[in-house]
């Protein structure tokens, strides 16, 4: 499957949710040919209805929204759960907020957000985000992620069992895989590893090649699906 099409060839359907009408206008201006807004909504009752009725593949979901409980783009999401696109897939939430807190951000993914960005992304990311959303990835900006895995894994209270894919990376493969996961960046890493740069890119290099990934994107969404940070 690509990146400009839910696998039939059509484009991604999505609802915009955010309160104020002047943004949802300069998303819609951003988005490309490879997406169709098929729904607007203001607030968590309004969006709720127009989610039900369009069904669409993606929802962008501010998180801080006026009525129902009070908890916003959380509201919205608990409200159409079970909602299915006209394929029988579940709709799915990508929350696009200027808040980057922690509670914002827990909040959301905890009632079933399938991703995180900030209204400072680019209109390519977005558009890129919005299609690896609707075809079942996790989506998060880089510093997000660290937070939103940190608090998964607390609530869990374990972490996953190694599995084959695990074994491949080697002890200090799988130190770098963490903090690169976790959204640091390449100096940050080799700070904390008393390592060179030259050498954390040589692990991320053998990390990526072992696993068969070709981002840090899909290496934090591989890393998450397993509850390993």
């Amino acid at each position: 499957m690509n990146s400009t099409d839910t696998g039939s060839g059509r484009r991604t359907r999505v609802v915009l949710v955010d309160d104020h009408r002047m943004f949802r206008s300069g998303v819609k201006a951003e988005l490309d040919s490879t997406i169709e807004v098929v729904g607007e909504a203001p607030d968590v009752e309004a969006a709720v209805k127009v989610i039900k009725e369009a069904r669409p593949d993606v929802v962008l979901l501010d998180v801080h929204l006026p009525g129902g409980t009070g908890k916003g783009g959380a509201d919205v999401a608990q409200g159409c759960a079970g909602t299915t696109t006209e394929a029988g897939e579940p709709v799915r939430f990508l929350a696009l907020s200027v808040s980057d807190a922690a509670e914002d951000v827990i909040a959301v993914i905890r009632s079933g957000a399938r991703g995180y960005v900030t209204k400072t992304i680019s209109p390519t990311d977005l558009i890129s985000a919005i299609h690896r959303v609707a075809e079942g990835d996790a989506v998060f900006s880089p510093r997000l992620a660290g937070f939103v895995l940190d608090a998964f894994g607390a609530a869990a209270g374990e972490i996953a069992e190694v599995d084959e894919e695990l074994d491949r990376l080697s002890a200090r493969e799988r130190e770098v895989m963490r903090l690169i996961a976790r959204g640091y960046q390449y100096k940050e890493v080799a700070k904390e590893l008393f390592i060179s740069i030259k050498t954390v890119e040589t692990h991320v290099s053998s990390v990526l090649r072992k696993l068969q990934l070709s981002s840090r994107h899909e290496l934090t969404s591989w890393a998450m699906s397993r509850r390993l940070l």
